[in-house]
């Protein structure tokens, strides 16, 4: 029988600096929930809100999969591998900090705020090359569809990590109802709501909402108004 935990958003912790708002759905920094550590490998889903002009100034990870979604306006990159981009809305940028990496984000705009998805996954190989990557996804006129963006295979659609997980992206109409199918056994699903309203085996959630499911190997999503939402499938031990 299925097992699910739900993480309405006004339970996420929240950390305000001023230049930086961020919504924590797992424990993270000065946010500690002891049930909250992580969901399988899924380790960190931050909702970060940048001010216009401010940043995370240069600062180091190792052996971590780090994902970022940019939902709104444009993020500059810079890193020890000597990697200087701008990622935006419509884009996915993955690193595997692997023995160690520096790297800084800035909002690119002085003057609008830019929000995005920081992700973190645990690796299923330790001590790896660092690699960075980034595409531009072509998600937003495929309606009612899972979309993929990441996965464990190079030759597999969106950008891939070094762990058995697979992200789609998803835009449904109200009433939509799709069925989504486990890639692993053993593995588990978080669904991230971005907005609108979803039903996900029986339980509704609204934006920012997420919702932990395990131990099937399918789930059934639909959209109770028009919604748009990421799916996290991750394993639950590794």
């Amino acid at each position: 029988m299925a097992q699910t935990v739900i993480h309405k958003a006004n339970t996420r912790g929240v950390a305000d600096h001023g230049w930086l708002k961020s919504y924590q759905s797992f424990s993270f920094a000065g946010y500690y929930n002891p049930e909250r550590i992580n969901f399988g490998a899924l380790r960190v889903l931050n909702d970060d809100i940048v001010t216009g002009g401010m940043g995370f100034g240069e600062h180091p990870h190792d052996n971590m999969e780090i994902i970022s979604i940019p939902l709104e306006g444009e993020l500059q990159h810079k890193d020890s591998m000597g990697n200087e981009a701008t990622i935006k809305a419509g884009e996915i940028q993955v690193m595997s900090a692997g023995t160690g990496i520096y790297h800084s984000e800035y909002n690119a705009d002085a003057t609008k705020p830019a929000k995005f998805l920081q992700i973190w996954l645990f690796p299923n190989k330790r001590n790896v090359t660092p690699r960075y990557d980034q595409i531009v996804l072509n998600h937003a006129d495929k309606q009612n569809e899972f979309v993929q963006v990441l996965s464990p295979s190079k030759d597999d659609a969106g950008v891939w990590i070094y762990q058995d997980a697979w992200f789609n992206l998803a835009n449904f109409t109200a009433n939509n109802t799709k069925t989504y199918s486990f890639h692993k056994e053993g593995n588990g699903l978080y669904v991230f709501v971005l907005k609108g309203k979803v039903e996900v085996n029986g339980d509704v959630l609204d934006t920012r909402d997420g919702m932990g499911i395990w131990d099937t190997n399918s789930v059934e999503i639909k959209a109770v108004a028009d919604a748009e939402f990421l799916l996290m499938e991750v394993p639950m031990e590794f």
